[in-house]
């Protein structure tokens, strides 16, 4: 994982980045961005000039330094007085991503603040990522991403700099250990698996000593205690059914809040089988589970005062002769029944088993001050939203504008999404207390009002569905690498930071 360090020191010997926009008019003109290092600007210009650059975002242009190693210059678009922050992470992503086999690499971008550096800091330790671990003959022939990443700014020696550095390390890490998790095959992740791969990194987060525990449930107890949806989903497939629990309790506490994550390690569709196209995906169906195990070590790294009380429903979605059929009743952790319909809807089964459990244990016996779900949960949000733009759902307006806004910091893409009560009675069911499928028009949306059956009416909840989002089947852009994207790690940080 990469380490990040600030620094007001001179630049000598290293590959340097900085960044290139363009100024739009009669004559339009590139425009050099370096932060607080003076550059040989006229010279620079017009090398690139010759080289056609125009300063777009995910350009990157490298040039032989001078006085540096290696002059590296990152697009950030059309010309401004001042970058957004997501600009910024974006444009120190894209260089991060192109100067693998690098070690060390200086970043100086135009930082007037320290929000500015921060996200500097951030993009380029998010872009210092690739997954080679399954590589044979070839692992070879992939260089190293960047491991130290210095940003060069006069704000170095100011009060809260180390702690920027600490937090972006930190952000790196473990969105990278939801893009590994996502990446990794299904015949080396079921959720036996995952539950091991989270027990060595709450391990190496400090455990106990960092407020950390973990418990288990395996599938003969989930059965006997009541865990229909989980079981259900999960009995068709060899591999067997696991509940994981994380629990951070901090030193000192403002409140505590429930994380429930989707963990569907692969999904078949079960009796209802996914085409052969719709399956080449489906290992990045845990990716919520992923992202609620992760942020809560960054959460405990970071020693935020917020109890958290994360929950990992874990299941393969298989075809056998012992899967869950279309028209099978289970019932769900607390008694409610629900008719399968269709085994592929299955997310919402062991989300709910999950929610429920959630609520009841709240935190040391006292109940939540809100629950977050994340899940890649209905390819109707892909429809809906596209494949950058996550949904948000919930039963509390004031709750889902506070995240909106912390998303909207940490430069993740989220929308504001209905529960129209029309479409509740579609998931009426003549033999059950409901089904689990409804209306197809509106298929996200009738998702989260199935989820909302299962949270108290007076408990703020959010429904976050990154389906789409969540595994980045297009180009690498920005920060964003091929595969998994680690999407909502850094919202749901920063929603957490600012009920600080």
């Amino acid at each position: 994982m990469p380490t990040v360090k600030l620094s007001d020191t001179a630049v000598i010997d290293a590959v340097l980045v900085v960044g290139l926009s363009k100024k739009e008019g009669k004559s339009s003109s590139l425009v050099i961005e370096s932060g607080d290092i003076a550059l040989e600007e006229k010279s620079l210009l017009s090398a690139l000039k010759d080289m056609g650059a125009t300063g777009k975002a995910d350009e990157v242009i490298k040039l032989p330094g001078t006085s540096v190693r290696l002059l590296v210059f990152t697009g950030l678009g059309k010309y401004q007085s001042s970058y957004s922050h997501e600009n910024l992470r974006r444009a120190s992503g894209a260089a991060s991503r192109s100067l693998e086999g690098n070690v060390a690499v200086t970043f100086s971008l135009p930082a007037p603040d320290m929000e500015s550096v921060s996200a500097i800091a951030e993009g380029a330790a998010l872009g210092a990522y690739s997954f080679v671990k399954f590589m044979g003959s070839t692992k070879k022939n992939h260089q190293k991403p960047v491991e130290k990443i210095t940003v060069r700014t006069s704000l170095a020696r100011k009060k809260g700099a180390s702690a920027i550095a600490k937090r972006s390390s930190t952000i790196a890490r473990y969105n990278h250990l939801v893009r590994d998790l996502v990446n990794t095959p299904p015949s080396h992740l079921n959720p036996v698996a995952f539950v091991d791969a989270i027990k060595k990194e709450i391990v190496q987060a400090g455990g106990a000593k960092a407020g950390l525990k973990v418990s288990v449930l395996d599938e003969k107890q989930l059965r006997a205690q009541g865990f229909g949806g989980v079981t259900s989903v999960g009995q068709g497939s060899a591999n067997p059914p696991r509940l994981l629990h994380i629990s951070y309790t901090p030193s000192r506490s403002k409140g505590s809040y429930g994380l429930i994550g989707k963990g569907i390690t692969f999904d078949s569709g079960g009796l209802n089988l996914k085409p052969g196209l719709g399956m080449q995906a489906m290992k990045s169906d845990m990716g919520g589970a992923a992202a609620v195990c992760a942020v809560t070590l960054a959460i405990a790294t970071l020693k935020l005062p917020i109890a958290i009380e994360a929950w990992a429903p874990l299941a393969e979605n298989m075809v056998s002769d012992t899967a869950t059929r279309p028209g099978d009743i289970v019932t769900i952790y607390g008694g409610k029944t629900v008719e399968v319909l269709n085994p592929d809807a299955e997310g919402r089964l062991v989300l709910a088993d999950a929610i429920v459990k959630a609520v009841e244990v709240g935190h040391k016996g006292l109940p939540l001050d809100g629950i977050i779900d994340v899940a890649t949960l209905t390819g109707a949000q892909g429809i809906a939203l596209g494949t950058r733009t996550s949904a948000v759902m919930t039963n509390d307006e004031e709750f889902r504008n506070r995240f909106l806004t912390s998303a909207d910091l940490a430069g993740e893409s989220f929308w504001p999404m209905p529960l129209p009560a029309e479409l509740r009675p579609s998931l009426d069911s003549p033999v059950a207390d409901l089904a689990n499928i409804g209306e197809r028009l509106g298929g996200m949306l009738v998702a989260g009002l199935f989820l909302k059956e299962f949270v108290p009416e007076k408990l703020p909840w959010l429904h976050l569905d990154i389906a789409s989002p969540a595994y980045n089947e297009a180009g690498a852009h920005g920060y964003t690498s091929v595969g998994g994207t680690g999407v909502s790690v850094r919202s749901l940080l920063t929603f957490i930071e600012s009920l600080c």
